[in-house]
């Protein structure tokens, strides 16, 4: 990144993976009118705020949803190959990590992959993304081998007694 002085001013350029304001709007339009299958998750649609550029009100499991399948698919065309490529490593490896189906050969592959995977994050996004949970999914794997499929553990079902039985 290369500082550009014009006279008194300084110039910053803009970071690579940085959407443009109306590349975020195009985002955020294409998610509140997004529809899923019941059961699959919440309305999305209703936790995007367009005007502020934000969602609010994700849920754990819609967190998940979001990481796992709009993120590669939202962000195809929008980003450089090598951010999009990163992102879609760590997206596809939490796809993985957390299906029904248990390889222990593909877990394996698993770790050494995700260690390159956080390597080329660390490379995108500056140190002030990162923080202790960054170091966090080179020990899922360990944890899907000890306690088998994620899916007989997830708080899902939790949440959505809570909400249930709040209403």
């Amino acid at each position: 990144m290369e500082l550009v002085y014009n006279e008194s001013r300084v110039a910053k350029p803009r970071a690579s993976f940085v959407l443009k304001k109306n590349t975020q709007l195009l985002i955020y339009k294409r998610l509140k009118s997004l529809r899923f299958p019941d059961g699959h998750a919440s309305n999305i649609s209703r936790l995007v705020n367009i005007e502020d550029c934000r969602l609010y009100g994700m849920k754990s499991h819609d967190c998940h949803v979001f990481m796992q399948t709009l993120i590669p698919l939202a962000f195809r065309d929008l980003l450089s190959k090598g951010i999009w490529d990163a992102l879609k490593e760590i997206s596809h490896f939490f796809r993985d990590i957390y299906s029904s189906k248990l390889n222990v050969e593909h877990i394996e592959r698993l770790q050494t992959n995700i260690i390159e995977i956080l390597c080329k994050l660390e490379m995108i996004f500056p140190p002030l993304y990162f923080d202790s949970m960054e170091h966090l999914p080179i020990h899922l794997q360990f944890e899907e081998k000890a306690g088998g499929p994620v899916q007989y553990r997830w708080m899902y079902l939790f949440e959505w007694l809570n909400i249930t039985v709040a209403m």
